[in-house]
């Protein structure tokens, strides 16, 4: 019999975590309109909008939205098969923004590596900001989080999902051991 999924954010909790990431992002920078934000595909670029969303209500003003995929600035391509390059589509300029690097998950930093690799080929931004909905431990980089959603230290042995409404189910976070 297979493990069961353990729930560690509902819709609510989960809804609840993105709105207090955007007021920290709010708080730390007051000049909203040097802000940008960049999902990491996959799981970053659903994130980043609904931040974009509750930024703009407390900004009141837009708040520019890119994608970013690192599928080829990755330090583990060898050995494994192929990744799949999705789009990057960051249609505004980087350079002296403030840029909040978002993502789902964040595990060994090494996403996140790769994040700032090819962030920095189309650009220089004037700060790099890192938000996550998860923090589960075990770095092998020394990265750092500056907004999570909730921190989970987790077993090597554990996975975590995140299911979000945008990609057909319900918004859920759920830990399960391999």
């Amino acid at each position: 019999m297979p493990p069961k999924p353990v729930s560690l954010l509902n819709a609510t909790a989960l809804q609840r975590a993105l709105v207090r990431i955007a007021h920290e992002i709010a708080e730390r920078n007051e000049a909203g309109a040097d802000v940008v934000l960049v999902g990491i595909q996959q799981g970053g670029v659903h994130l980043a909008r609904r931040l974009a969303q509750t930024l703009a209500g407390i900004w009141n003003q837009t708040v520019l939205v890119g994608t970013l995929d690192v599928a080829m600035h990755r330090d583990d391509l060898a050995g494994r098969i192929p990744p799949a390059v999705h789009p990057t589509e960051i249609p505004f300029d980087l350079n002296g923004k403030t840029v909040v690097l978002v993502d789902d998950v964040l595990f060994t930093g090494r996403t996140v590596r790769a994040a700032l690799d090819a962030l920095l080929d189309l650009g220089r931004p004037k700060r790099i900001q890192l938000a996550v909905l998860i923090d589960r431990g075990h770095r092998e980089l020394p990265i750092k989080a500056d907004f999570v959603g909730k921190n989970t230290p987790t077993s090597s042995q554990e996975r975590i999902d995140v299911q979000l409404s945008e990609e057909g189910g319900e918004d859920a976070v759920t830990i399960m051991k391999l």
